[in-house]
């Protein structure tokens, strides 16, 4: 018999690594940016939940996992640590959403996640397969190691696999 698959939940700028089966889960992204990469022949993968775009432009650098460029590069280096080949990572993405507009300024700290970390996957050579960022609402993400399937919940848009 088929066991489920261990659950395990990343918090806010925080990132977890593992063999599959696993799925991973991040919880109330609104402008943060859920990050899976994943080797599908090594079969393991990871979800990093980050906050803002770079850490260069950061006063405080103590958590580089708050950070699109530097969380990215963590994950990677895990996942190759654990033996996985550069060549074959994917990866998925999900949240940005604008959450915050003030008159006609919007802050908008989302749409610039997005763009950081799809810089810094062009950057590394990592395809991004699919995302779901953008709009004005929050999402949670599961992550599925072994089939790559990210679903993303939201309360007014249902799930939606990518």
């Amino acid at each position: 018999m088929d066991k489920k698959p261990e659950k395990i939940i990343i918090g806010i700028a925080d990132y977890v690594v593992v063999h599959n089966p696993a799925v991973l889960v991040t919880i109330g992204l609104g402008s943060c940016v859920g990050i899976s990469i994943r080797d599908p022949v090594a079969r393991f993968g990871g979800l990093a939940h980050i906050l803002l775009p770079s850490i260069k432009e950061s006063n405080n650098k103590e958590n580089p996992l708050k950070f699109a460029d530097s969380a990215i590069e963590i994950v990677v280096d895990t996942l190759l640590k654990k033996g996985c080949v550069k060549s074959r990572l994917e990866a998925k993405i999900a949240g940005g959403a604008s959450m915050f507009t003030f008159g006609t300024n919007t802050m908008n700290i989302g749409e610039r996640n997005v763009e950081a970390v799809k810089q810094k996957l062009k950057e590394m050579n990592i395809p991004l397969l699919a995302s779901d960022t953008g709009a004005n609402y929050g999402r949670t993400i599961e992550f599925n190691i072994a089939s790559g399937v990210m679903s993303v919940k939201s309360a007014f848009n249902g799930i939606k696999d990518i």
